[in-house]
């Protein structure tokens, strides 16, 4: 197993980390398989999404806090039960299939950390499926 080591620098932010996968895939070496991304927090998430265009992070961090602003109105004592919702919707792992020693990604895609609780030191463990 990888653990790639994140400091975020936002309350939110999506943060591309597929080159760093891809030196962990190295790494590890994994030929042909898949590899397995968890994020072992409760305010944090994974996703796999356009990396191409920066202000895709931004749309789905706005869609995001509208679907789930922060407020008063929930139960959690910490004031964080937002973030714990968001990266609930977003969930904490993917699986992304290697040929020849690459991640297979669609063309646009790239591999995104999701803070929604920072800033913090945060990990992502990598491990071969």
């Amino acid at each position: 197993m990888v653990k790639l080591t994140i400091k975020t620098q936002a309350k939110q932010e999506l943060i591309d980390i597929t080159d760093r996968v891809q030196r962990a895939v190295r790494e590890l070496g994994i030929g042909e398989g898949a590899c397995v991304l968890f994020v072992p927090h409760t305010t944090a998430a994974i996703t796999i999404n356009e990396h191409a265009d920066p202000s895709v992070k931004e749309d789905i961090l706005t869609a995001l806090g509208k679907l789930v602003p922060a407020g008063p109105y929930y139960h959690h004592a910490e004031g964080n039960a937002h973030a714990h919702i968001r990266a609930s919707l977003l969930g904490h792992s993917v699986t992304v299939p290697i040929a020849e020693g690459k991640l297979l990604l669609g063309t646009w895609q790239g591999i995104f950390f999701c803070e929604f609780d920072g800033p913090r030191q945060r990990e992502v463990w990598i491990t071969r499926a």
